[in-house]
């Protein structure tokens, strides 16, 4: 059965290779690197078996990137505390990945009944949400987003296109970006926010229900995150011009 890896880090320029992998399933790291060929360089290695290979990587690479703990054991905070970073917590931009086929809190707005019963909806406009966003916007701060949608969208993802003019009217910035160039640009993070390329507040689900967030500011845990948002931005596409490329559910 193949592995199934996410990049954990890398310190590769143009036509290099050295990466760190993590299994999925397994936790074991995959080192990337290049080659130990040299015979007089083999011959100083000690209790090499068969099958056996060796790679050169920086030190930088496993500095930054390798584990620093066996088993990760998130450590949750309230609510509270997240809504005060995208409150007032952050000093310029607040960007966001969305990467499920749907919300648990989305399904629970009244305007996801309306969407379900007429195929579109302008979202909870009067929600405190986007006066906030304006409020920081117009102070100079940025909302961004990139929103991933499989082929074809699911129910929950159209609603969230559907309303998302809302948020754009508000402020922010969203872009989508098709699963499948999500995971050919290396887009294999789940949920987060990142905040001034600083701290992550990352999502924890247990389906489509948010069961926990947690903020991480550890550098190789936000180097990580803000490697997948440039990925990600560079490559989704506005909202107007997404919405152009979705057909119709009917």
């Amino acid at each position: 059965m193949a592995r199934r890896l996410r990049v954990l880090g890398s310190t590769s320029g143009v036509g290099d290779c050295p990466t760190l992998y993590e299994d999925l399933d397994t936790g074991e790291v995959l080192v990337q690197g290049d080659a130990v060929t040299n015979p007089t360089d083999v011959a100083q290695l000690k209790y090499v078996k068969e099958g056996e290979a060796f790679v050169v990587v920086p030190r930088a690479l496993l500095a930054n990137f390798s584990p620093r703990e066996v088993t990760h054991v998130p450590e949750f905070v309230p609510q509270q505390k997240i809504s005060e970073f995208i409150n007032d917590g952050f000093e310029h931009t607040a960007w966001r990945l969305e990467t499920r086929s749907g919300y648990a809190s989305d399904q629970a707005m009244p305007s996801y009944q309306e969407f379900l019963r007429t195929g579109d909806t302008a979202g909870e406009v009067g929600h405190p949400w986007f006066a906030n966003v304006r409020r920081m916007v117009d102070s100079g701060k940025r909302f961004e987003r990139v929103r991933i949608v499989d082929k074809p969208p699911t129910t929950g993802q159209r609603y969230l296109l559907a309303c998302a003019r809302t948020n754009v009217a508000a402020g922010e910035d969203i872009r989508h970006l098709w699963r499948e160039d999500a995971e050919r640009y290396g887009v294999n993070l789940s949920d987060f926010w990142l905040f001034d390329s600083r701290t992550v507040a990352r999502f924890h689900f247990e389906g489509e229900r948010t069961i926990g967030m947690e903020l991480i500011t550890d550098p190789a845990e936000v180097l990580r995150a803000c490697q997948v948002r440039d990925a990600a931005w560079h490559h989704a596409v506005p909202y107007q011009e997404f919405t152009a490329q979705v057909p119709s559910a009917e």
